[in-house]
């Protein structure tokens, strides 16, 4: 398997992972909730390192999700008093986390080079040279991971798809035929917390949270149909991985940050072009409109002339 395939498959079954559950976070209206993960592991990389000893990938990513998911439930009970918002609750918990992550370092681990950049942010350059053992078969690590996470969020909204659909877009109703709306954003940030986490180390955080949040929001200017977003979004991130590779390669940039600026362009072609909600379609529309109110105006006027 060549570099470039690993790479880009890699890439494209992060966006797939992402892609499944980033349609359900940008319709619950917590886009935020990816940087805030990203942010609050820290503390987890440093508790792993000083249990095990060790900077193996397995216990640090092990750490790191402990804490992304520590993370979630937190901002979660916060918002659950009542007092205190959804955003004021982000930026209360994963700072105070980071943090604690900086103490750790600074006061038990100075003299220890983590390596956050290869374990937990990543650089997908480096998916070739990272292989797993599977039955005596050497394979990308990388690419199992993301097969992993994949089939994993598959089975997540497949089990939940009736729930996750209802209380996103009618948590009133959902509550009343007893669906839990607050149950339902839990278990769904807690599995982004464990994805993001899982493909840190592949692609790095900046990209895992640009393949949770811009193709879905994208996708969200395309269409109103569940189904559709999520297929959508999954195209996006695909056509995010394959353009930013070419173009990564032909201008010897970052891979992954021309990733993420191929996602932003595709955000931006949406918002222009977006066959409804797209800034063209809504100006056409208001012209029409007002066409339409100049010609009604021109008819009343001469209606009411006297003869």
């Amino acid at each position: 398997m060549s570099s470039d395939l690993i790479i880009l498959l890699t890439a494209g079954l992060t966006a797939t992972a992402c892609g499944l559950l980033g349609p359900f976070l940008v319709l619950r209206r917590n886009a935020l909730m990816s940087d805030a993960v990203a942010h609050a592991v820290l503390p987890g990389i440093v508790v792993a390192y000083l249990i095990f000893q060790t900077r193996a990938p397995l216990p640090i990513v092990a750490g790191a999700a402990v804490f992304g998911i520590i993370c979630v439930l937190g901002i979660d009970a916060l918002r659950g008093t009542g007092l205190v918002k959804w955003d004021a609750a982000i930026a209360l918990v994963f700072p105070a986390l980071f943090a604690l992550g900086v103490i750790g370092i600074s006061t038990y681990a100075s003299g220890v080079h983590l390596d956050l950049d290869s374990t937990i942010y990543g650089e997908i350059a480096f998916a070739p040279f990272l292989s797993l053992d599977v039955l005596g078969a050497e394979l990308p690590r990388t690419v199992v991971l993301g097969f992993a996470a994949v089939a994993a969020n598959l089975a997540f909204v497949a089990l939940l798809w009736r729930k996750l659909k209802t209380t996103s877009f009618d948590p009133q109703y959902a509550q009343a035929v007893d669906v839990s709306p607050a149950r339902m954003s839990r278990l769904l940030l807690v599995a982004v917390a464990i994805t993001a986490v899982i493909s840190f180390e592949s692609v790095g955080a900046i990209l895992v949270v640009t393949l949770l949040i811009v193709p879905a929001a994208a996708a969200h200017l395309l269409t109103d149909r569940l189904t559709a977003m999520i297929a959508i979004t999954v195209a996006i991130g695909w056509a995010s991985a394959i353009g930013g590779l070419s173009f990564a390669s032909a201008a010897d940039a970052s891979i992954a940050g021309m990733m993420g600026v191929v996602a932003a362009g595709c955000f931006v072609l949406a918002l222009l072009a977006g066959p409804r909600y797209g800034l063209a379609a809504r100006a056409i529309r208001r012209r029409r409109a007002g066409r339409r109110a100049r010609v009604a105006l021109g008819a009343a006027r001469e209606a009411g002339a006297p003869s």
